[in-house]
């Protein structure tokens, strides 16, 4: 019996122990947010930023979390340095006046025990318009060479990027951009 009561107490306080907010930093190595559109109809470009950053706190047991990103929009590669600049010009992300690219949750979804979908907002050029991400893979586990717990995840969203004062050559150019981030995150 009194073993029982051992194993029920201890099996509380891992609970509770599991039940804490955590906060993970984003690994900027391991991390990127990519957009996808449609040129012309001949092809779908695919780009990506290469400086990520941020926190995400997440309560797995209460099913609560919230996520805090941002994207050096200077760091956009297209494969190309011209249109690194093209894409970085007044017509698109003006990273002159507008050098980041931020998303800051406001809600986290769960399905069950695993993260579903996130809600919150995306800032792009000053312009701040909801933006609901869905997560297609999220996995949180002790990381195999850091020895530290970490969490990731991918997502993505549908956005116009007209709605953000990004619009020039639509509907030529896509009107529509897909977004999809991979994220990856080590614990505070």
């Amino acid at each position: 019996m009194k073993k029982l009561i051992a194993l029920a107490l201890a099996a509380g306080f891992s609970l509770a122990a599991n039940a804490a907010n955590e906060t993970y930093v984003i690994d900027n190595t391991h991390s990127f947010s990519r957009f996808e559109y449609s040129h012309f109809g001949y092809s779908n470009q695919l780009s990506r930023f290469d400086s990520t950053s941020g926190k995400i706190q997440i309560d797995r047991a209460a099913k609560t979390g919230s996520v805090d990103v941002t994207i050096d929009a200077k760091s956009v590669s297209t494969g190309s340095q011209v249109f690194n600049g093209h894409i970085q010009g007044e017509d698109f992300l003006d990273t002159a006046k507008f050098p980041t690219i931020t998303y800051k949750s406001t809600k986290f979804n769960f399905n069950g025990d695993k993260l579903a979908s996130v809600e919150g907002n995306l800032t792009i050029k000053g312009v701040t318009k909801p933006v609901k991400l869905e997560v297609t893979s999220f996995q949180c586990m002790a990381h195999p060479i850091l020895k530290k717990d970490a969490c990731g995840a991918n997502a993505v969203a549908t956005i116009k990027r007209s709605e953000f004062n990004a619009g020039k050559y639509a509907p030529y150019v896509a009107d529509e951009l897909s977004l999809t981030f991979a994220i990856e995150s080590i614990k505070e």
